[in-house]
């Protein structure tokens, strides 16, 4: 059925639709806020895709426009999940790459930082060139932590009841960790044989592990107390507490 504003769907508060619940114009698909849509979801113009918030896009979640792909955010893109402009590979934060994963521009390799590169180059681990491709290593899983964590209203403190007052509305507040402390937090979860993994990685430093993690592999096997979601050595808490009196 044809309404006043020539629409052909349902719920159109736009004109010249065919689809449902749109609130733009001239769209044939569904729940679209812009124009000359013929997808479902859009806030853009002229998408033929779904869920695009920019404009002339033929492909699925892009934030950008002019792009045909999938998950890109920049502009003229013919890949997937790219952050730069008129890519055709995958996973570029680069401009005008056709390989994939490169932060540069012009590349048509994978994994480049610089500029027009064809080839691939091998990964530096602790400052030193390894000779492996990137998708040839291996990290322990401790390696992949969070810095955020969702903390639940009954696993609260009162101190972070206190500085975080909106715990009850959503039951709960998102707690931050600096990154050495997310580094330590995963470590200290880390099973033994994935710690081990750390040894084994080519050019491993000790100290330059240390200087990313704050984390001494070499350190003896202290007992450590924790105050307030911190761990401190039992040693350094004895030391600072040497001089004063007991109440």
């Amino acid at each position: 059925m044809i309404d006043s504003k020539n629409n052909t769907g349902d719920r159109n508060t736009g004109d010249r639709n065919t689809g449902y619940c749109n609130t733009g114009d001239w769209n044939t698909g569904y729940c679209n806020t812009g124009y000359w849509n013929t997808g479902d979801w859009n806030t853009g113009y002229c998408n033929t895709g779904y869920w695009n918030t920019g404009d002339w896009n033929t492909g699925y979640r892009n934030t950008g426009y002019r792009n045909t792909g999938y998950w890109n955010t920049g502009d003229w893109n013919t890949g997937y999940r790219n952050t730069g402009d008129r890519n055709t590979g995958y996973r570029n934060t680069g401009d005008r790459n056709t390989g994939y994963r490169n932060t540069g521009d012009w590349n048509t390799g994978n994994w480049n930082t610089g500029y027009c590169n064809t080839t691939e180059p091998t990964a530096r681990l602790f400052n030193k060139d390894t000779g492996i491709k990137f998708n040839d290593l291996s990290f322990p899983d401790f390696f992949y932590f969070e810095t955020k964590e969702w903390i639940y209203g009954c696993d609260m403190t009162d101190k972070e009841k206190e500085d975080n007052p909106t715990w009850k509305t959503v039951d709960g507040y998102l707690k931050s960790y600096d990154y050495q402390e997310a580094w330590r937090r995963s470590w200290d979860k880390a099973s033994e044989e994935d710690r081990a993994k750390l040894f084994e990685l080519p050019n491993f430093d000790a100290d330059i592990f240390k200087e990313i993690s704050g984390i001494d592999v070499e350190a003896k096997n202290e007992p450590t107390v924790n105050i307030g979601g911190v761990d401190y050595l039992a040693s350094d808490i004895e030391e600072a507490l040497k001089d004063i009196k007991p109440v």
